[in-house]
């Protein structure tokens, strides 16, 4: 767009509208997230579109056979080891033209990873280190992309949540540190290492056009677009906290007042949340991302490290972007924060700032996890959501619409150094379905991150392992490469379609009630599955969901071997013996919409068969 200044922006074109609305219920929808650098760069072949009109492309589908090939000599994974580091190629035109792959899959929003312009000449292509908050990065295309990614998204009726940060810049300006000698990990030289103690450091200067602190640092740096920080209001020195590098991220306050990593923390204000006195920065970020709301015609934010930030400035973001996004017609701009750390933390923290939802719970994808994989209690998952007087709420439906679940993302926090996809080992590609069923079908609002629906197995001792390029490129999935993934006919695929195809036309499994369901193998004793001993817990899982008096009934096998057979308990006081109830779903398509008797065991059940690592849901026969 050119422009430099906030005051360059032409509000008079994007206020016009028409704006798409928000949609009736945030718990309705089921997320999509990925990384536009991996996700797709329109090049491949045979994707159909919206209008199932297969495309053409240069890229092939990956096959069994392209396993490994990219790392068959260690030169060749040398190469595509450095690739995942790299900016793979993948574009908003690229993401455009697979619509047409999400919307039959199920997908009703997308969570795209941010697209503002990184600092030139870095390798910043996750787009988390923002060097320019008026443009969208070239990597991606123009900002015209992301407008027309955006409409023909709302033509599908699908949402589009856009991942911003306001936490931090990026690595625009260098310390002159005058503490912690350490030595460079790279070049071996002796350096002064800017470690947050709390002390104010030094600044050398704004990096210049090649990455050189040469540029005065306080001072405009004139017409220099590739150069410190753009909008020019970000060029004041009172802009960064200048404290130097977090080390110790659970202590406050370094981890509000350190920089992440080498990005610049951003200096929001002072005071309690109640007195909160924001800064000029923290405006000019605020006044910045709702152009792009109008701009774009965008409907959400996921809000980027909210953990680091201060809750009144988190507050105050809030209420400025859903003040602007309701006076253009979005009455329910959906604000989701990344809030590391604990359950009780994230919930607190988001009822005092205005989120709408949290996500990144390590309790929540960790339990979901172990329970899609057997290594867990399901108890341990869903008295997540049960016991939901923790936080101080009365209900357990308080958290449908408050919480975003997933289990693969693309840092895995939680995990530490050892990062691994779910479908990452045997067990995990056997019950991908599983882990997707869980997610999708029980509380909260589903997140399915790219490549999940494929059975992507990345995983190592780097983030990189966790973002594949989907469209094959240097960095492919499954290390291969110039392979793409984009295939409708894989089983887990079709699967989850038909799963989410059964969600959208069942208000239960998104509104709904919850309760983990207590089986029988033998018709007389009735218990909770429970992992015993040190092996996996191979079962029947069975939950319910309920909507005034409807009742639907998720089961899941856990056994990777075998088809298993339970009685599922039901609610007693709904039921009357000899009901009946319909697989709506099942993995095995012989099952589908036949029939089973409610029985007067242990109140009321049903007796249901899933066959190996699969998944049923069962709705009242009319």
């Amino acid at each position: 767009m050119g422009a430099r200044r906030l005051t360059d922006l032409d509000w008079s074109a994007v206020l016009a509208g028409p704006h798409h609305p928000s949609p009736s219920s945030w718990a309705d929808q089921v997320l999509y997230f990925f990384l536009l650098d991996r996700f797709s760069d329109g090049n491949e072949d045979g994707v159909a579109d919206p209008d199932g009109v297969p495309g053409s492309g240069s890229t092939p589908l990956f096959t069994p056979a392209d396993t490994g090939s990219a790392v068959a000599t260690e030169s060749d994974a040398a190469q595509w080891r450095a690739a995942g580091v790299r900016w793979n190629g993948g574009t908003l035109a690229g993401a455009r033209s697979k619509l047409g792959y999400l919307h039959r899959l199920g997908v009703t929003a997308l969570w795209v990873s941010p697209v503002l312009r990184q600092r030139p000449g870095t390798e910043d292509y996750h787009g988390y280190g923002i060097q320019d908050f008026l443009e969208v990065d070239p990597h991606f295309g123009a900002a015209e992309e992301l407008r027309l990614l955006v409409s023909e998204a709302h033509r599908l009726g699908m949402y589009v949540i856009l991942d911003v940060v306001l936490n931090h810049t990026g690595d625009v300006f260098d310390y002159d540190a005058d503490r912690y000698a350490s030595i460079d990990p790279v070049t071996g030289e002796h350096i002064m290492d800017p470690r947050w103690d709390g002390r104010p450091y030094a600044v050398a200067g704004w990096r210049d056009e090649t990455g050189s602190p040469e540029l005065d640092f306080g001072e405009s740096v004139g017409d220099r677009p590739d150069a410190a920080v753009w909008p020019a209001e970000l060029q004041q020195p009172a802009t960064y906290t200048g404290k130097g590098r977090i080390v110790n991220w659970d202590n406050d306050p370094e981890f509000l007042e350190g920089d992440f990593e080498t990005y610049k923390d951003v200096q929001h204000g002072s005071g309690s949340i109640d007195a909160y006195q924001t800064s000029a920065a923290l405006r000019t970020l605020a006044r910045a991302y709702s152009y792009w709301i109008a701009y774009a015609d965008l409907d959400g934010f996921r809000i980027d490290t909210v953990k680091h930030m201060d809750p009144g400035a988190t507050r105050y973001l809030t209420s400025v972007i859903k003040e602007f996004a309701q006076s253009i017609g979005k009455d329910r701009f959906f604000c989701v924060g990344e809030i590391t750390g604990s359950r009780s933390f994230a919930f607190e923290l988001m009822q005092v700032t205005g989120l709408d939802a949290a996500l990144g719970l390590a309790d929540v994808q960790g339990q979901l996890e172990s329970t899609a994989k057997g290594w867990g209690d399901p108890a341990g998952y869903f008295d997540l959501f049960r016991n939901s007087d923790l936080v101080g709420q009365g209900s357990h439906t308080w958290f449908g619409p408050h919480v975003v679940t997933s289990y693969d993302d693309h840092d895995q926090v939680r995990k530490g150094g050892a990062k691994a996809r779910f479908a990452a080992d045997a067990e995990g590609a056997a019950l991908a379905l599983v882990a997707l069923v869980v997610n999708v079908t029980t509380l909260g609002i589903p997140c399915v991150y790219y490549g999940s629906e494929q059975r992507f197995d990345g995983h190592g001792d780097h983030d990189r392992y966790l973002r594949e390029a989907m469209f094959g490129g240097d960095f492919g999935p499954f290390r291969s490469r110039h392979r793409h993934c984009f295939d409708e006919g894989s089983a887990i695929y079709r699967e989850l379609a038909a799963v989410l195809s059964v969600r959208s036309a069942e208000l239960a499994l998104r509104r709904g009630r919850q309760y983990l369901r207590q089986i029988s193998t033998d018709g007389q004793t009735f218990w909770f599955p429970t992992r015993i001993g040190s092996g996996r817990l191979t079962s029947l899982i069975g939950w319910s969901r309920i909507l005034s008096d409807r009742e639907l009934v998720v089961v899941v096998n856990t056994d990777i071997s075998q088809s298993r057979t339970a009685l599922i308990t039901i609610d007693n006081e709904l039921h009357t013996a000899g009901e009946r109830y319909r697989y709506r779903y099942s993995s095995d398509p012989a099952r589908i919409d036949s029939e089973t008797v409610v029985l007067p065991a242990n109140g009321k059940a049903i007796q249901v068969t899933v066959p190996a690592a699969g998944a049923a849901i069962l709705v009242p026969a009319d």
